[in-house]
């Protein structure tokens, strides 16, 4: 993935995260950046039909980072 936009870079950080004590911690950080960018968006041109597809992949990849996270803390 190309780090085009601001939010990608804790996007990327989440997803590259490889200590699980850490990994609830970047989703939430990336999905506060994405959020921040919708709703920058939503003031603005609504950003490019690229962008907003990436958005959607990002936010479904920090769901099911964000059920692992869960899943690993309550098994710990």
């Amino acid at each position: 993935m190309n780090a085009d936009y601001d939010w990608q870079r804790p996007y990327v950080s989440a997803v590259l995260e490889t200590d699980r004590s850490k990994l609830m911690r970047r989703v939430e950080d990336a999905h506060a950046a994405i959020t921040a960018r919708i709703r920058e968006m939503s003031m603005d041109h609504m950003g490019t039909p690229e962008e907003r597809m990436a958005i959607e992949f990002a936010l479904s990849g920090l769901k099911i980072l964000r059920q692992d996270a869960q899943q690993s803390k309550q098994h710990s």
